[in-house]
């Protein structure tokens, strides 16, 4: 199978070529696309002899790069991926990518009726309806790579029947054991240091705040097809149990491991055709040493733009989008408090029009106009903080 890997620099697609490593008889990496990070370029093609188109987002570094490899076709710049995703010879497509940039290799490769293992979460997000669309007109196959909506495929794969409640486990985040008044004064390094999991800075970000947790439910609405109340959260301290499914007669089906992306990035090349286990159990109890909590949605008030995305669509999840990922990366900059981040988002979502009826075009100019208003707050915000 050829693959096409975007984001191979990053923590999902570090992991995802650990995988190709190991099984070259039926994997062959042809392409895959770095951002900042050039320089594990080299290291890459030493290990992967069949990659032939490479994007970058540096001109500078495309032009040294294209000398040294002649024999691999490179790209750059605003329209090179979407060039690399349409011109490429693959079978499936690893979106890897984080943010608003990924949509669009999604929907590209999708209409070329390829596979996608999809951890670009934003890709459903702000384009759920879209892709469903595609995915309706027979055309395209998603696989998801996270370790809850992998659970659930699992879970599902072995029974879909007489389905009551999918269930989505939450970590909490780095910050679960404080209270609101203790979020004033946490910093960035404080967030980046997860209990359970180890992933980039912006979905670590995502997870203090719970905005990934949101963001899952979304998610798992346009992958699986089940409304919102059927989608269920719940925090879980160990992170053991990656999802469940909850049946009428009150048992639960469960994927119970460790937590390592490895295990749904793995599911998700080999299309589902592996050897997997779940586990059933009648009462939550039954897991003696794993612990489980109601989620607080007044500590996590960013879930409630689940319900909101999912009930009024069209350019919701752009929008949301758009002011969450100018917000992060504020806070990381330390431009502004963590807390910030709630408000910058209800601010902007309460003052923007939501089209119902968005197409791609439409949805690139809300999330430009969006990213220009958050930025304005964001400045307000840095200025009275000094």
């Amino acid at each position: 199978m050829n693959i096409l890997l975007l984001g191979a620099s990053g923590s999902i697609g570090s992991q995802t070529l650990d995988i190709l490593k190991k099984d070259k008889d039926h994997f062959k990496l042809v392409a895959f696309s770095v951002g900042h990070n050039s320089r594990c370029i080299t290291n890459i093609i030493k290990q992967f002899k069949e990659v032939k188109h490479i994007y970058l987002i540096s001109k500078r570094s495309y032009k040294y790069y294209q000398n040294k490899y002649q024999n691999i076709k490179f790209y750059y710049g605003k329209n090179g991926l979407s060039e690399l995703v349409n011109e490429t010879d693959y079978d499936m497509m690893v979106n890897a990518l984080v943010g608003f940039c990924g949509l669009e290799p999604t929907l590209i490769a999708l209409n070329n009726d390829k596979k996608v293992a999809l951890a670009n979460k934003e890709s459903l997000v702000v384009g759920g309806e879209i892709i469903n669309d595609i995915l309706k007109q027979g055309k395209g196959t998603i696989y998801p790579i996270d370790s809850e909506h992998g659970a659930l495929y699992k879970c599902l794969k072995v029974d879909d029947k007489n389905v009551s409640q999918l269930i989505i486990t939450a970590s909490g985040g780095a910050f679960r054991k404080l209270n609101r008044e203790q979020l004033k004064d946490v910093k960035p390094s404080d967030a980046l240091n997860h209990p359970t999991w180890k992933m980039g800075n912006k979905i670590t970000i995502d997870c203090a705040s719970m905005m990934n947790k949101c963001f899952e439910v979304v998610e798992a609405y346009y992958l699986f097809n089940y409304p919102f109340n059927k989608i269920k959260v719940i925090q879980h301290d160990e992170s053991y149990v990656h999802s469940m499914v909850r049946y009428k007669n009150g048992l639960y089906r469960a994927e119970i491991s460790k937590p390592d992306m490895h295990n749904p990035i793995e599911f998700a090349l080999y299309e589902g055709e592996i050897p997997f286990t779940t586990y059933t159990f009648n009462s939550l109890d039954k897991l003696k040493d794993l612990h489980f909590h109601p989620l607080d949605y007044e500590q996590y008030p960013l879930m409630k733009h689940a319900e909101k995305l999912i009930k009024k669509r069209g350019a919701y999840g752009a929008i949301l989008n758009a002011v969450n990922e100018e917000a992060v990366y504020a806070f990381l900059k330390g431009k502004i408090s963590f807390l910030d981040i709630e408000k910058i988002i209800d601010q902007v979502m309460s003052s923007s029009k939501i089209y119902k009826k968005v197409d791609y075009l439409k949805i690139k100019q809300i999330d430009k106009k969006t990213r220009q208003k958050a930025n304005k707050l964001i400045k307000n915000m840095e200025n009275i903080n000094k």
